[in-house]
């Protein structure tokens, strides 16, 4: 077997191997409910802490 067909299928190994690992990750995400979403999303929100922490460097909009 030449050197390029070797080339070529492990090439196409490669992409089929990436799109199986997409479909699984993308299959995973939508496995959440939109309850299971909202709860997480307020949990991230919590541990941030409030809006706007942690900002300090960034001027006030109204300082001219």
């Amino acid at each position: 077997m030449r050197w390029w067909k070797v080339a070529g299928l492990a090439g196409l190994a490669g992409v089929a191997a990436t799109g199986i690992v997409l479909a699984r990750a993308e299959r995973r995400r939508r496995a959440y409910t939109p309850d299971e979403i909202r709860e997480r999303l307020h949990t991230r929100l919590a541990e941030a802490g409030e809006p706007g922490a942690g900002h300090d460097d960034e001027p006030a909009a109204d300082d001219h």
